[in-house]
């Protein structure tokens, strides 16, 4: 539902188009500018797909279609194959479709991991080529939270690598308008225990420091199960978020309450939030972040993933007139800087030798600068050259995702529908409302049990 929700920011909700690629019309000339020319010719002279076809089926559509348009472009010139890209708006249902009838296409981009875990253990998915995990794992940043993300049963019963993570979102984001913390002396904390201190010194001083809303229509709630998401990773192991996704860890253990209790006590404090805990659950997502820029500001932060700009006044110029930085981890706690997300992974639908070339392309540095050149496109890839980022926004966040020690996929969206885009959402309103942590968190965790 969330991807939903962003993806009706963009305005990208189209009916399904064909492309195909177009060696051409490449927008960077090779050779030129500061992208990582030495990699794509040392991909082209290992491979040769001349007369070869690679089909893929993505959820890119309009300017992210042509984004991806444009870095296959370079893989066709590279290789001699021809590239046929499909996206759709409603991908999820397309692909299965698709690798039920057995007419799949070669290659698929999955929005989340979670369909692609699902169609790994029906047997429609290929394992990636041997040395893929070793090749995440040292090139990315927080490698092995990429191989774990794109690790699946399959219909063997085994665990296998079967995606590759490529464009990425982060979701661990502060807001606030430099301006109001220059005027008041406050400064951008670096651990969670300073955030906490500059919340308590703002209410102190007479300002509000957070706004919060959760109301999003039918899926009003939404924007609680990221901070609790972003807790879970600050207060406990990558592990135990992991077993919280799949609920071999309960979502009433002691653990998970806790999560929602840390949420608690910035949403529950009317000191804290811009109208009172109580407007917390009837304010619009898209209307919270808006008290930042009133005069005199309504609230000083806003945490909220990097789609939130869209709904800023217009003309709002992101890095001047706003800016962001880390949520914060606890330095008291031994978890490294764990960032929560969201991304696109790349599966092999119907195997070919194409198809695996088309893997060791995105192990390329050029196949992700082409994008980072454009817009709308985050990498972990530790080699690429930062300097190619076409926004300084875009620069800024991915500094975040190279400094992450730990990755982890939005987990509402991993869970089954009835939990994550149903009770967790309900349960957070009612959390807000005045219910404790425990009496919400007993009421998923039955709900939960009520579907297995």
């Amino acid at each position: 539902m969330k991807k939903t929700l962003f993806a009706s920011v963009a305005a990208v909700a189209m009916v399904a188009g064909t492309a195909h690629a177009d060696p051409t019309a490449l927008k960077f000339p090779i050779g030129e500018g500061a992208f990582n020319w030495d990699s794509y010719n040392a991909f082209k002279a290992a491979h040769d797909l001349s007369g070869q076809e690679v089909t893929i089926l993505g959820p890119w559509l309009g300017p992210d279609q042509e984004n991806v348009q444009n870095m296959l472009n370079y893989f066709e010139a590279a290789t001699g194959a021809k590239v046929s890209y499909v996206g759709s708006d409603s991908f999820e249902q397309q692909i299965r479709i698709d690798t039920q009838a057995g007419s799949a296409p070669n290659l698929a981009a999955f929005p989340q991991p979670g369909l692609m875990g699902d169609l790994a253990k029906l047997g429609y998915l290929t394992p990636l080529p041997d040395g893929t995990a070793d090749w995440v794992k040292n090139n990315y940043a927080a490698g092995q939270s990429w191989v774990d993300l794109g690790t699946a049963q399959g219909a063997d019963g085994q665990n296998h690598l079967y995606g590759f993570f490529y464009k990425v979102d982060v979701k661990s984001l502060v807001w606030y308008v430099p301006e109001n913390f220059a005027d008041a002396g406050y400064e951008v904390p670096k651990t969670m225990e300073d955030l906490k201190a500059l919340t308590e010194k703002m209410a102190a001083n007479g300002d509000t420091p957070w706004c919060i809303g959760l109301g999003s229509g039918a899926a009003t709630g939404w924007p609680a199960t990221d901070w609790v998401e972003d807790f879970m990773l600050r207060t406990q192991s990558p592990q135990d978020y992991d077993a919280w996704v799949k609920n071999t860890l309960p979502f009433n253990d002691p653990k998970v309450i806790g999560a929602i209790q840390e949420f608690g006590w910035f949403a529950k404090n009317d000191a804290y939030v811009a109208g009172g805990s109580a407007a917390v659950a009837t304010t619009d997502f898209r209307d919270s972040p808006k008290g930042l820029f009133s005069s005199p500001p309504q609230c000083m932060m806003h945490r909220q993933a990097s789609f939130i700009p869209a709904f800023f006044p217009e003309g709002t110029q992101v890095g001047t007139d706003v800016d962001f930085f880390y949520f914060p981890a606890y330095a008291s706690k031994d978890l490294g800087k764990p960032v929560l997300g969201a991304g696109t992974v790349w599966s092999i639908t119907k195997d070919s030798p194409a198809a695996e070339a088309f893997i060791a392309w995105l192990e390329t540095p050029i196949a992700h600068e082409i994008w980072m050149a454009e817009k709308g496109f985050l990498t972990p890839y530790k080699a690429v050259n930062p300097e190619l980022f076409s926004d300084p926004t875009l620069r800024k966040m991915n500094d975040i995702l190279l400094q992450a020690t730990t990755f982890r996929f939005d987990g509402s969206d991993l869970m089954p529908g009835a939990i994550g885009a149903g009770a967790f959402w309900t349960g957070m309103v009612d959390y807000v409302g005045g219910k404790s942590a425990k009496d919400v968190a007993d009421a998923i965790q039955a709900a939960w049990d009520a579907i297995k």
